[in-house]
């Protein structure tokens, strides 16, 4: 992997359809260009430091679990063969660039939680409950759950998500989606997990996003990456306490510590956090992918 960080990309020849927090979108013919910039964002805010091999870690994680989850269901995943038309700028899209089909996304996102942490932990101190889904009194801060629970939120343009209950999800989605969506999540989750423990990696919890592809409900986005999940390393997990991990929740933990208030513009990372936090990703890529 290269080090040099891209912060945003700009395809002479391709129309840009959307640049996401991290991601810039491309229409390719009917297909779609997905480039994973080296942005990183906390609390739905872009922060203006890029983070080295970022976005080749994303690319290279997703590409393996949408190929170690397609016997669960189809995914948009086509080749990571970057299309001759892009031309000059081929060399900065090698590792971080996907062409995938072009799904009408699913207006929601599918979060799975086999621990308890984050917003969750919040929500349950409060409550007892996680999204309308009541829990047993006495969880410790990252308790693992007797079973994972299914927690879905609105998927916000701007701003922040909002987690819904199962039933406002039927509400936006439909009763068979919601259903189906339901399922599915977790039943990647826990394949997932169980690969990922095997190779010193809890997988926490994770989100997933879904689009409706030739009438078929499919895979889209990302998948089990250090963003859309919390990666805790196995050997060092103790509950009743935040966990040693290998996403951005490094970098939440330092913005917290300065007081921001997570409202943009986002401050500055200094040079340690920024290369603490690309170990963190470069950890969980070799972990997953280059261990026995």
């Amino acid at each position: 992997m290269e080090n040099e960080v891209i912060i945003r990309t700009d395809l002479k020849n391709l129309r840009l359809l959307k640049r996401g927090k991290v991601r810039d979108i491309y229409e390719y013919e009917d297909r779609l260009v997905i480039v994973a910039t080296d942005r990183i964002s906390a609390f739905d805010v872009v922060l203006p430091n890029g983070i080295p091999q970022k976005g080749q870690v994303l690319t290279a994680l997703s590409v393996f679990w949408f190929k170690f989850t397609e016997g669960i269901i189809s995914n948009h995943f086509v080749t990571e063969e970057v299309p001759s038309i892009i031309g000059a700028e081929k060399e900065i899209l090698e590792g971080r660039s996907m062409l995938v089909k072009h799904a009408q996304p699913i207006k929601a996102e599918c979060i799975v939680r086999g621990y308890l942490s984050g917003s969750a932990w919040r929500e349950y101190q409060k409550d007892g409950s996680v999204s309308g889904v009541k829990l047993p009194a006495g969880l410790k801060e990252s308790d693992r759950l007797a079973q994972p629970i299914f927690t879905p939120s609105t998927k916000a343009e701007t701003g922040h998500d909002v987690n819904i209950t199962f039933s406002e999800l039927e509400e936006l989605v439909g009763a068979k989606i919601a259903a189906k969506l339901r399922e599915v999540s977790l039943e990647i989750y826990l394949e997932s997990a169980d690969y990922a423990e095997a190779r010193g990696i809890i997988i926490a919890d994770t989100k997933f996003e879904f689009g409706l592809y030739e009438g078929e409900l499919i895979l889209i986005d990302e998948l089990l990456t250090p963003d859309s999940s919390r990666f805790w390393s196995k050997e060092e997990y103790e509950p009743g306490k935040p966990q040693s991990s290998f996403d951005k929740q490094f970098v939440r933990d330092y913005l917290e510590s300065i007081k921001w208030d997570k409202n943009p513009p986002a401050p500055e990372l200094p040079p340690e956090v920024i290369q603490e936090t690309s170990k963190k990703y470069l950890e969980a890529y070799k972990r997953l992918l280059c261990a026995g």
